[in-house]
């Protein structure tokens, strides 16, 4: 190093003091330091000279700015880099503490690219139609041959489905609701309550279901108290919703023209949910009552109603005797009405139970009480006004 330099001032260069050259202000040319003094400093990577902020540099150049960030995410710290830390004069910061960030923190999302429209669905039933329907047919022929046989038979049919249905009923209640309605005096009493009133008439009916409300007060006070008064209301339920309503079958059963009138009953109830499903299931748009069955709808009461007033005046007309076609069609109409009520009152208890069906007994339909729903309350409303239209005998 040339002795002058010592005296002269000396102007800060990018890694050290440098030489003044001849002319002022131009690049230095060198290091000043001496060759002993450059054995004992860490040598330093050259960085290209690059503009400043606000350059037109691509992302590769970018990053090398001199006094810059390597990366986007960085800031650099000059009290770092002039205490010699290297890599350490940067450090990570957050994309809002870089003013000058050329890359926009938000890009917009490209657009997404068009997806194929789903294929149309089926409308589906639901339940296995092919099972449901062996079902209903088999169902249907030990009704009518124990119908015409002899009566005898079809009350003892009567009340094995009462017994089944009180029996589905009442586990449901234990095992959603843990209410314990006693099974064995419904299931006796339910049974007499079906035979006294085809052999008392409604006299009979009315006797064994009173005894049969007893017999539950009782049977639950072998129990401890708690839950006492719920036991025995959901006893006293299950004995008028099942066994009594089902009585009435049995008293329609008495007239000499009984299982005609029988064969009516059940077939005006099937024809008004076969209805009010085809029709809902093809054009069914309004639903009834979304809160209580999502799946049923206007539409489908109406094909309930109009298939039920059909069949109703032909079966007045032609198979009751002193009947006329005007009285099946008020019949057709109470037993579209009641059958929808009914299917609806059952739903509102499964609703209640936070259950879909019943039992699983018959495949396709559920449980007993799955095809008892509109037959149950159906049943008085048949029985009064063929008594009102044609008399009881």
């Amino acid at each position: 190093m040339n002795d002058s330099s010592w005296g002269a001032p000396q102007q800060q260069g990018y890694w050290g003091p440098v030489d003044q050259g001849p002319v002022q202000g131009a690049a230095p040319a060198g290091p000043a330091y001496d060759a002993p003094e450059a054995q004992q400093t860490r040598p330093m990577p050259i960085v290209p000279d690059v503009p400043a902020h606000g350059g037109n540099q691509d992302d590769d150049r970018g990053a090398a700015r001199r006094g810059g960030p390597l990366f986007r995410d960085e800031t650099y710290r000059p009290e770092a880099s002039d205490q010699g830390f290297g890599a350490q004069a940067f450090r990570h910061e957050t994309p809002s503490a870089q003013p000058h960030a050329a890359v926009p923190q938000n890009p917009d999302p490209m657009p997404d690219a068009p997806q194929p429209a789903p294929a149309p669905q089926k409308k589906s039933a639901g339940r296995d139609l092919g099972a449901a329907i062996g079902v209903a047919v088999g169902l249907g022929v030990v009704i009518v041959a124990s119908l015409f046989v002899v009566k005898a038979v079809f009350v003892g049919v009567i009340a094995v489905a009462v017994v089944v249905g009180l029996w589905e009923l009442t586990s449901r209640l234990q095992e959603r609701k843990q209410i314990k309605a006693p099974l064995v005096p419904l299931a006796l009493g339910g049974a007499a309550m079906v035979v006294a009133g085809y052999v008392r008439g409604a006299e009979g009916a009315w006797v064994a279901m009173a005894l049969t409300a007893l017999a539950v007060l009782v049977w639950r006070m072998t129990e401890p108290p708690e839950g006492y008064l719920r036991d025995v209301t959901a006893g006293v339920f299950a004995a008028f919703y099942v066994p009594f309503l089902a009585t009435f079958v049995a008293l329609m059963l008495t007239a000499d023209d009984g299982p005609r009138r029988v064969l009516v009953f059940f077939l005006l109830t099937v024809v008004s949910d076969t209805g009010a499903y085809a029709v809902g299931w093809r054009f069914g748009k309004h639903k009834l009552a979304p809160r209580i069955s999502p799946g049923k709808t206007r539409e489908g009461l109406l094909g309930a109603v109009s298939f039920a007033m059909v069949v109703g005046a032909l079966c007045m007309q032609f198979l009751i005797d002193e009947g006329t076609w005007w009285q099946g069609l008020l019949l057709g109409l109470a037993v579209a009405a009641s059958a929808t009520l009914g299917d609806l009152g059952e739903s509102m208890i499964k609703r209640d139970l936070g259950i879909k069906d019943m039992g699983t007994l018959l495949p396709g339909h559920g449980g007993i009480m799955d095809r008892l729903d509109s037959l149950l309350p159906t049943a008085p409303v048949v029985w009064a006004l063929f008594v009102l239209f044609v008399g009881s005998g």
